[in-house]
């Protein structure tokens, strides 16, 4: 029996397991209260999304990403939940091209309809254990998250266990035995379908100082069917808060890491990630300054291949791989409060290579986001990226969205 099929049948049996275990010692009332109190899951976003790369052909999607599940109540310390998912194209699909393949500008948001999770959890005291296809995010979702920008999800099919039964500590493993990429099941190569995978993950955290949270972190990532992006990542975070007066209040953060092949990865490099940001608050006002270095070695970029690689490097989505020389991105951000819950942000990326001193351009980002009641919510976004000496296109992009969440 290969990892993959254990894990499939471990899962099925740990379901039929919680079903049946205590049966004799619980009533048929106490067996229907897991539904009659169990939560409906429900979210709905709509989207409009312009982008337009140099050397490809316009592209604009209208779709709607429709989540729909349900998680039982708790018995006996056991939870289940089951969630899918769907992606509709309003428009026609020939407007854009979902996958990073030649021909029309790139939106990865393929339609389809797709399990999105589910798993089975157990807990009890300070300690959780939750088995099948479950959202892991971790630390900003620099290293590992769910690519929750995108309309489908990344999830996880895996084993995960956190405890906090210590004061002040929290510790998290998993294993992972398949990741569901965002280009779904109908993406032309099989890696951009799912990760097949032997990793594990291990963070820990400790908030026993005021005002700072330390985290340590080892991902061992073995990709079978991605040898190139295999690899070894220990690092360690430290961020902060600090009030100066009784208007103003900094925030940090500094990170250090470092990256090696791992498992069946022919590539031989060792490549440093460092990150470092401060963030001054200033009554409706926030100024940061940010600094984020992924390294290069023996024509190797620093590799984040499970990451919410949105969120980083620009909303244009240039760098989504780390080039070869490496990625230095110097940023600025700008952000303000404005009236009826609403919020603005700016920001302004200079992008270079580690090595080789590469101009690789440089990009504006903007964002305005309101939020109409606690389940409705709506922003207008654009990105524009201007390509320097390093062979990068422009890109340009522009989002309008409202989600709804029960």
């Amino acid at each position: 029996m290969n990892i993959k099929n254990g894990f499939k049948i471990g899962l099925g049996s740990l379901l039929i397991l919680s079903q049946v275990a205590k049966a004799e010692e619980t009533s048929s009332s106490s067996m229907g209260d897991i539904f009659k109190n169990g939560t409906t899951l429900l979210e709905v976003r709509g989207r409009y999304e312009f982008a337009d790369q140099e050397g490809r052909a316009q592209s604009k999607a209208y779709t709607v990403r429709t989540r729909l599940g349900f998680e039982t109540a708790s018995l006996h310390g056991f939870k289940a939940l089951i969630e899918m998912e769907d992606v509709r194209s309003l428009g026609s699909i020939s407007d854009y091209n979902p996958y990073p393949q030649t021909g029309r500008t790139v939106i990865a948001d393929p339609k389809g309809t797709e399990l999105n999770r589910l798993q089975l959890s157990y807990a009890t005291g300070g300690s959780l254990l939750t088995l099948g296809r479950q959202r892991i995010i971790l630390d900003g979702a620099r290293f590992v998250g769910n690519v929750g920008w995108r309309q489908n999800e990344q999830t996880f099919d895996a084993l995960s266990f956190t405890d906090k039964t210590l004061q002040d500590w929290t510790f998290f493993y998993s294993y992972v035995d398949a990741v569901q990429r965002i280009f779904g099941k109908d993406a032309p190569l099989p890696a951009q379908r799912e990760f097949e995978s032997d990793s594990h993950l291990a963070n820990i955290q400790f908030s026993g100082i005021p005002q700072i949270k330390i985290t340590a972190y080892g991902y061992f990532l073995d990709l079978e069917n991605s040898i190139a992006n295999s690899s070894r990542t220990i690092g360690m975070s430290a961020q902060g808060s600090q009030k100066i007066t009784e208007d103003l209040s900094l925030k940090y953060t500094v990170e250090y890491a470092i990256q090696q092949d791992y498992a069946d990865n022919p590539n031989n490099y060792q490549a440093d990630y460092l990150q470092g940001s401060l963030t001054a608050s200033w009554d409706i006002f926030d100024l940061g300054i940010g600094y984020e270095l992924l390294g290069s070695d023996n024509g190797q970029g620093f590799k984040t291949p499970l990451a919410t690689l949105h969120k980083f490097n620009g909303w244009a989505d240039t760098f989504l791989g780390t080039p070869a020389a490496g990625l230095e991105d110097i940023s600025v951000t700008l952000g303000f409060k404005l009236p009826h819950d609403t919020s603005a942000k700016i920001i302004y990326h200079q992008f270079e290579s580690d090595i080789g001193g590469l101009d690789f351009g440089d990009e504006w980002d903007a964002v305005l986001s309101h939020t109409i009641n606690e389940k409705w919510k709506a922003l207008a976004k654009y990105a524009n990226y201007t390509g320097g000496s390093g062979g990068f296109s422009d890109n340009e992009k522009f989002w309008i969205q409202v989600e709804f969440k029960k």
